[in-house]
């Protein structure tokens, strides 16, 4: 990754606590994305340092630890420090003695689509992380935006149509669509399992961040339609909207080595996974924090309309309790 480097060290330290060290932030770009070093990921954290991590993700929207060699466990550990876990995912199962561990597969099909994570859900996922276990020896890069970004860009005249506007979001749009022909059997059977419950959300397109007050762009590739408009009209201005939050400034590269671990807040970014490596295996592990029903500035939240995903996360059980 290229980068501007401005660096912010913070020390982290907690009695009766594990190892916490210096937390060094260095800044990758002016709208998204920071590497934290001097923390070692494989040892319980300490108060002081889990708050650093978090105020970093706040402000910087997608972390990348370079040294990180956690094992499911270790990654589970670290995403707990952020709130309860979801299990894997909604339909697609999880690895093996792992339930909120998610394989995230080149064998099973590839997320080279803009998508913000399971966001045909009333609650989706606050944080994802995502180690690597197998990299390719090239390609294979992630692609985080920045939707908050993406917002303040708008011109006056969108960002007044798209507060006003909601989204019909559904797993209808696998993150791994293809065209029909391009599939092969294995991911046929992928989108297959992908959509074996069928889950339909609508969500503000503008969301307000819960922590920060930020309002971002709640699109992507979930989206099937707006509301009250019709298909053609809705990939129109899908199209405009989706132009903002992938403009090259708004984004951070990440490229993967092994035993590296990258967190970015889900409720304010889309990723793309790149596409570019051949036919070389590419796995990483992803483990995701569960999070709160989408509200837009005039406080109105997501709407649930099919699916029950209450065995995904709790805040989906509180959700539909309501």
């Amino acid at each position: 990754m290229t980068s501007t480097t401005t660096d912010r060290t913070t020390t982290a330290s907690a009695p009766d606590a594990g190892p916490a060290g210096q937390l060094t932030v260095r800044k990758l770009g002016a709208h998204i994305g920071a590497e934290v070093s001097g923390v070692d990921l494989t040892q319980d954290l300490d108060a002081a340092t889990i708050a650093g991590i978090r105020d970093a993700l706040l402000e910087h929207k997608a972390l990348v630890f370079r040294d990180a060699p956690l094992d499911d466990a270790g990654q589970q550990r670290f995403a707990g420090y952020f709130g309860t876990l979801t299990t894997a995912h909604p339909t697609v199962p999880a690895v093996d003695g792992a339930p909120q561990v998610l394989p995230v597969d080149s064998e099973r099909g590839r997320a080279n689509q803009w998508h913000t994570d399971v966001t045909f859900v009333q609650a989706p996922p606050a944080i994802s992380t995502l180690v690597s276990h197998t990299v390719p020896e090239y390609g294979g890069e992630t692609l985080i935006a920045s939707s908050a970004a993406a917002y303040r860009a708008l011109p006056e005249p969108l960002r007044n149509l798209a507060d006003q506007l909601w989204a019909v979001h559904t797993n209808e749009y696998d993150y791994a669509d293809k065209a029909v022909e391009a599939f092969d059997e294995k991911s046929k059977g992928y989108q297959e399992v992908f959509q074996s419950i069928a889950f339909e959300t609508h969500h503000p397109v503008v969301r307000v961040h819960p922590e920060t007050g930020e309002r971002g762009l709640f699109i992507g590739g979930f989206v099937r339609r707006f509301v009250g408009l019709s298909v053609t009209e809705s990939r129109d201005i899908l199209r405009l909207l989706q132009a903002y939050v992938t403009k090259p400034d708004h984004l951070v590269r990440v490229s993967w080595h092994p035993g590296q671990l990258v967190i970015f807040d889900n409720r304010i970014t889309q990723h793309y996974a790149v596409d570019n490596y051949d036919d070389l295996p590419r796995l990483l592990h992803r483990v995701t924090v569960a999070g709160d029903v989408p509200v837009n500035a005039a406080g109105e939240p997501s709407r649930a309309v099919k699916g029950d995903a209450s065995h995904y996360t709790a805040a989906e059980r509180a959700a539909s309790a309501v």
